[in-house]
């Protein structure tokens, strides 16, 4: 049975701008995925498909890990066979890997509720590709969700949950 999270309001999610240095610095205050207003219509003024919206919410989840002093290793990582992990990141020695869920806020359900326990199977066997690539496994790794919700002329609201799975 799936567990079903509160969807929070998007008000009341901190954003924790606790970055390590000038480069972290520099993402938060100039980066335009993370302060503009979203804009969720084309130039011709017809809504963005869903494609547009998931790869626009990794791109800001991506900037958004790089504000906080991690670094971007890999993108839309697939494993032969099955297997995925849309965002892989490091902090030190500590791998992430990232599921991006990206949902308008007026939605009813929370973006982690999205992320079933066959979606979770599917970023394991990614992730255990992505180690195996590396050669060892005498390092610490966990499994994010990134939740980033959209509303048009609004800025992205951003929740990190760490260790989701």
């Amino acid at each position: 049975m799936m567990k079903h999270h509160p969807v929070p309001d998007p008000a009341e999610i901190p954003r924790p701008w606790k970055s390590r240095g000038l480069r972290g610095w520099c993402i938060r205050r100039w980066s335009r995925l993370l302060n503009d207003p979203s804009r969720l219509r084309d130039e011709t003024g017809n809504p963005r498909d869903r494609q547009w919206i998931g790869s626009h919410g990794e791109r800001i989840a991506a900037r958004f890990l790089q504000a906080t002093g991690h670094r971007i290793l890999a993108r839309n990582f697939k494993r032969k066979g099955g297997g995925e992990v849309d965002l892989i990141a490091a902090r030190g020695r500590l791998l992430l890997f990232v599921e991006v869920k990206t949902r308008g806020r007026h939605g009813s359900v929370r973006p982690l509720d999205a992320v079933t326990p066959d979606k979770q199977r599917l970023i394991e066997r990614g992730a255990n590709a992505w180690i195996r690539k590396l050669g060892h496994r005498d390092m610490p790794w966990r499994f994010d969700v990134i939740e980033v919700w959209l509303e048009e002329g609004r800025r992205p609201a951003i929740n990190h949950v760490r260790d989701a799975f």
